[in-house]
């Protein structure tokens, strides 16, 4: 990392902008005010820039699911969200999605009720729920024991603890009894939901999307391999137009050729995302993630004891790069971090360095490396 700080410019000029009404990568300038974008432009700036950058301008990155970093975990409370907020921060990512893992219902409850207040007051952006509605045989790193079917008793429930929409998104297997029917709630009353930690087949992953499902967690992972008489989950969400794919790329949970090829199949609804845990930006060694032990080796997180991964140590930036040395686009790799997340679930004011929006800036360097993180309001 080069320098972080709060937003003390008003305009930027730069070699490379990602602007919203242009394909590709152009020079031209963003002007901001009272942490807003007020104008943009390309070609030579209007005035005399306060910054001068001879790199990359990217909005801010948007992460929608993640679970912890710099040695906390959401699940943590409120301190522990904000060290996790103010790690991804330095990498460049200025709006998050807390991520909690199963647990009992009560567990959640408490957790939810916990970070609403840091949603209501716009630090975070939401809380995604991957679970406790998973399939025992795709558990990943969530406790068997915990797994349960869904009901609208316990939806309710979660949701209420999540006042004025705090929980955003659900990750569920669409094949647990009342699956399907918990879609179309859930999606009736506004929430995401994403097909995930799921053994359903081909038909029944069709049969959530018209239901409701629009998301796709982890693509490629906690699901049955494609296979070529049985295409499951994978082929069903990877084909439809309507639906996003998380990618997690790290070089470690899906072959980067594999990713590589699902961006560009499906350019306008790929998302970047970490599904980080503790142990992103510091160092290896013991963690958890929610009730199960981790342990960190190399920066790859694992259940203790087994080669199940738990998460990852990834940060945003680090997955533009291995996507773009993967053969992504750069403008592509850097919309499916930012306006491809905000769009994904609705976020408003950010992902794109559109007139109204937040002032969330990343000043990257030519092998897009973080050089400098401007924000709308928050210091880092």
């Amino acid at each position: 990392m080069c320098e972080t700080g709060a937003v003390t410019t008003t305009l930027i000029h730069a070699k490379r902008v990602l602007l919203p009404d242009q394909p590709d990568l152009v020079t031209g300038w963003v002007e901001t005010t009272d942490g807003r974008i007020t104008a943009v432009g390309t070609g030579a700036a209007t005035r005399t820039p306060d910054i001068e950058w001879d790199g990359v301008l990217s909005p801010g990155f948007v992460d929608i699911h993640s679970h912890g970093g710099g040695g906390a975990s959401f699940g943590e409370g409120v301190a522990a969200t904000r060290t996790v907020l103010a790690t991804h921060r330095t990498h460049g990512t200025t709006t998050m999605i807390g991520s909690l893992v199963t647990q009992s219902i009560a567990e959640l409850e408490a957790q939810i009720t916990a970070l609403t207040p840091l949603v209501s007051a716009g630090e975070l952006a939401g809380i995604h729920l991957e679970g406790p509605w998973l399939a025992p045989e795709y558990h990943g790193a969530h406790p068997v024991a915990r797994l349960i079917d869904p009901t609208s008793d316990d939806i309710q429930r979660l949701l209420a603890a999540g006042s004025h929409g705090a929980v955003k998104l659900v990750t569920l297997a669409p094949e647990r009894a009342g699956g399907i029917q918990a879609v179309t709630y859930l999606a009736q009353r506004g929430v995401t939901v994403a097909l995930g930690h799921t053994g359903c087949d081909y038909d029944t992953a069709r049969a959530a999307i018209a239901a409701g499902a629009t998301g796709a967690t982890h693509l490629g992972n906690a699901m049955p391999e494609l296979l070529h008489r049985a295409p499951g989950p994978v082929l069903a969400l990877w084909e439809h137009p309507a639906v996003w794919v998380e990618l997690i790329f790290d070089g470690v949970h899906v072959a980067p050729q594999l990713l590589s090829q699902v961006m560009r199949t499906k350019p306008e609804r790929c998302v970047l995302i970490t599904d980080a845990m503790a142990a992103a930006g510091v160092a290896d060694g013991s963690y958890s993630l929610g009730e199960l032990p981790v342990t960190v080796t190399a920066g790859v997180a694992r259940i203790a004891g087994s080669d199940t991964i738990a998460g990852s140590t990834l940060t945003l930036d680090r997955a533009i790069r291995t996507a773009v040395a993967a053969g992504v686009p750069l403008a592509l790799a850097l919309r499916a971090a930012t306006a491809h997340p905000a769009a994904y679930l609705s976020l408003e004011g950010v992902g794109s360095l559109a007139i109204g929006n937040r002032a969330d800036i990343v000043l990257l360097d030519d092998a897009l490396n973080v050089c400098r993180v401007l924000t709308a309001s928050v210091s880092s």
